[in-house]
């Protein structure tokens, strides 16, 4: 199951993706002691991927009106050159072997874009160290259960499961931002995430 850290990280991530501010103030305000910390940060670095970047300045802003985020680590500063490389490789861990479909289906759509996912999206952002990447994993869960995106939820459930994630957390992923979702989404998500969540055989 979850922990209550991931459960908070989880609630956060949707709630920045849904602009309930209410509520991230107040997952800030009760933060207990340790956090916010590096994963708090790193899932914050994440949430434009899923809400777009005025989303996340957003977040920023809101967050520091009531302590902010704490201070960077030394090794939180990056260096790119080989980012592209490192999202080839977690984005063919991640869809095992759909990698190269997926990928030519997001070349089909357009060139740069496909280009985009894998070298900013997943080279840039979701292979950075801080947080695992089943944990970003469950965190698109959470933010594509509440937002609708069925198809795209089926892919990050199955991809948290190719990460190490367990089917019971790919669940608790939904649960624990039950009261944010629409009715109708909650459902969708959880048909769809015991279905996908299921570790091949």
């Amino acid at each position: 199951m979850l922990s209550s850290e991931d459960r908070r990280l989880t609630r956060l991530f949707v709630a920045i993706v849904l602009g309930r501010w209410d509520e991230v103030r107040r997952l800030r305000t009760e933060a207990p002691e340790g956090e916010p910390d590096r994963s708090w940060r790193e899932a914050v670095l994440q949430v434009h991927l899923f809400a777009g970047f005025p989303r996340q300045v957003e977040a920023y802003e809101v967050l520091a009106e009531v302590g902010g985020l704490g201070p960077l680590d030394d090794d939180e500063r990056l260096g790119e050159p080989d980012m592209v490389q490192r999202g080839r490789e977690l984005f063919a861990f991640i869809y095992g072997k759909n990698a190269r479909a997926v990928e030519d289906r997001l070349h089909q759509h357009h060139d740069d874009f496909g280009g985009w996912i894998v070298g900013h999206a997943y080279g840039r952002v979701l292979s950075r160290p801080g947080l695992a990447a089943n944990r970003r994993e469950l965190l698109a869960v959470g933010a594509l259960a509440a937002t609708g995106q069925v198809r795209q939820l089926a892919s990050h459930a199955r991809g948290a499961i190719h990460c190490g994630a367990t089917p019971a957390e790919v669940l608790a992923a939904i649960d624990c931002v039950q009261d944010l979702l629409r009715p109708e989404y909650l459902e969708a998500a959880r048909t769809v995430a015991a279905k996908f969540s299921r570790p091949k055989r």
